[in-house]
């Protein structure tokens, strides 16, 4: 069953954020949904202006908030025009709001009934710094919706998608995310191995053939389980492809990315136990950080 997207867009009003706002139009399109555009005049900001320009604020405010209005209007306008071929324009609608900006997000996102959350990577005003970590830990925090963050201007569908797994039990709900962005796509389903206690061992003295015995017997059952994962996730052969290494996993998921030619990675929201509701995986934070493709985490 085709999942049906009716993401949130994220929009600062930037040439980034409109990158997010027409990736978001493109899932809704293609699956049925529909759009919503956000854009939050931030809380913060707004008490600064009243203190900086007291006796003209109200003007100001009134001027910002009808620019804002128009600004939408016009990119809701444009995003949802009809296409050559489609019988209905993409039905959009615009939300202007105040408040702290991830908290207002969040919210909206629920009252909305949307199943999504689009960001741009960067963008002039509240996404200038999303990508420092903390700002995207906040975020996946608070909402309890995938979020993809979208780095490229979008032309096309999603070409290739990379998924790197842990066999927890956010491996299987992000293959079928990432099927459902983009069917028709390949997914390469990426492991990164270790063997526990690696350089103890060595230390120790145990040969180097035993620690490759070792090393073989992990990355057999590395791929056993990938394909077991791959039938879970009603994968045909011809739909996915398997790489497992031992490597750090953001340094590998970042190379492959770049030698795959992904245009997507799709990640869990990584943990386990107390942290898992407390902090973003470090594998995912890195590769938010560095990843020149969009980005989704999954929830």
């Amino acid at each position: 069953m085709t999942t049906v997207f009716s993401p949130l867009a994220a929009t600062d009003l930037s040439a980034p954020s409109r990158h997010a706002a027409q990736r978001a139009a493109m899932l809704a399109r293609q699956t049925g949904g529909t759009l919503a555009l956000v854009h939050v005049l931030e809380k913060n900001a707004l008490l600064e202006l009243r203190r900086l320009f007291a006796p003209d604020a109200e003007a100001l405010e009134q001027r910002m908030h009808a620019q804002a209005e128009q600004a939408l209007a016009d990119l809701a306008g444009e995003l949802g025009r009809a296409q050559p071929g489609e019988a209905a324009p993409l039905q959009v609608a615009v939300h202007l709001q105040e408040g702290t900006v991830l908290s207002t997000l969040a919210e909206q996102a629920q009252a909305l009934g949307c199943n999504l959350v689009v960001v741009g990577a960067h963008g002039a005003g509240f996404m200038r710094h999303w990508l420092l970590g903390a700002t995207a830990e906040r975020l996946l925090r608070k909402t309890l919706h995938p979020v993809l963050v979208v780095r490229q201007a979008p032309q096309l569908d999603y070409r290739k998608v990379l998924v790197p797994v842990d066999f927890s039990q956010w491996s299987l709900r992000a293959i079928s995310m990432a099927r459902s962005f983009s069917p028709q796509a390949p997914l390469v389903l990426l492991h990164a191995c270790e063997i526990p206690f690696e350089g103890k061992m060595r230390f120790a003295g145990v040969e180097e053939d035993t620690i490759l015995g070792h090393r073989q017997k992990i990355k057999r059952e590395a791929l056993a389980r990938l394909g077991e994962l791959a039938h879970d996730a009603d994968l045909t052969p011809a739909q996915w492809q398997p790489l497992v290494a031992f490597a750090n996993a953001p340094d590998f998921i970042l190379e492959q990315e770049e030698e795959q030619g992904a245009d997507l990675i799709v990640l869990g929201k990584h943990g386990s136990g107390m942290t898992e509701e407390l902090l973003l995986g470090s594998v995912t934070k890195h590769v938010l950080g560095q990843a020149r493709a969009d980005v989704l985490v999954v929830r």
